[in-house]
């Protein structure tokens, strides 16, 4: 699934193509994704005036006159922004056409991304109201992590992935954080010291923004707006590298099962953290 340093990266390609330009219509293709696409978009959007272009966790915001378009892009979804001549492909659901000729078209092969219009305050939706702060935000600190962890029992990694905790840190980015922390990913969230708390903050805010710097991570399905790949897969030192030796100390590289997923961390330099 996109993370927060691939949405935003898309986020980034998007804005200066797309601010200043009319909506015109809406085509849909499809009656629903995760949630269903309502008719009602076709009129709702038409003749909107895209103001900015933004984000909020994962998903993009695109702010206008009268509302604004939601847009997550699920597990698969691709956005791409081409001529609305060009015939649609299989997985092609929703087209937003605007005033220049050009669509922004949502590719989405497992249905999992979502279109959603806003009339009222969009921070109040309630896919919105209860998100925690953003992880590179002066919101997030170590000592944020520390009040917000007392007294939890459950694994550091689901609580580092909780979207009510921080957004944007999914399995990747949290799995890059805790290793370079020092942290077993397993370790109960209320039994992770404040100094290794501190490390931790500081851990994410690096690892999200080197992915940001090379245009996010590309496993199997990301492209950005442009329709290139991000490029910090090649710097992942724990995920994905189950069995290999640790770049710190060599030790083969773990997974385990936390939280529903695969959680990748090296025993040697995470056992006692």
């Amino acid at each position: 699934m996109p993370e927060l340093p691939e949405v935003e990266t898309v986020r980034r390609g998007l804005e200066p193509l797309l601010v200043g330009r009319t909506l015109t219509s809406v085509i849909l293709r499809a009656e629903r994704l995760r949630w269903p696409l309502f008719p009602e978009l076709t009129t709702q959007l038409a003749g909107q005036k895209i103001l900015v272009v933004d984000r909020r966790a994962k998903y993009l915001l695109i702010r206008c006159t009268s509302g604004t378009v939601l847009l997550h892009l699920g597990m698969s979804g691709v956005l791409h922004l081409l001529s609305a001549t060009l015939p649609p492909q299989r997985h092609d659901h929703v087209d937003l056409v605007l005033d220049d000729g050009n669509c922004l078209r949502l590719s989405d092969p497992r249905r999992f991304g979502a279109v959603l219009w806003c009339e009222t305050d969009v921070a109040a939706h309630p896919l919105l109201c209860n998100l925690g702060p953003e992880p590179l935000s002066s919101e997030f600190d170590g000592d944020y992590l520390v009040r917000r962890a007392a007294g939890r029992k459950g694994a550091v990694k689901n609580f580092l992935m909780d979207q009510r905790i921080v957004v944007g840190v999914g399995n990747i980015y949290a799995s890059e954080a805790l290793f370079r922390a020092g942290i077993d990913p397993a370790r109960p969230a209320g039994k992770v010291g404040a100094m290794a708390y501190h490390k931790l903050a500081a851990a994410v805010c690096t690892v999200l923004e080197e992915a940001l710097a090379q245009g996010g991570t590309t496993l199997r399905d990301f492209n950005d707006a442009h329709g290139q790949p991000g490029y910090f897969a090649q710097n992942l030192q724990v995920y994905g590298r189950k069995g290999l030796p640790c770049v710190v100390c060599g030790t083969p590289i773990r997974v385990r099962r936390l939280g529903g997923r695969s959680s990748f961390d090296c025993p040697q330099c995470q056992g006692r953290g």
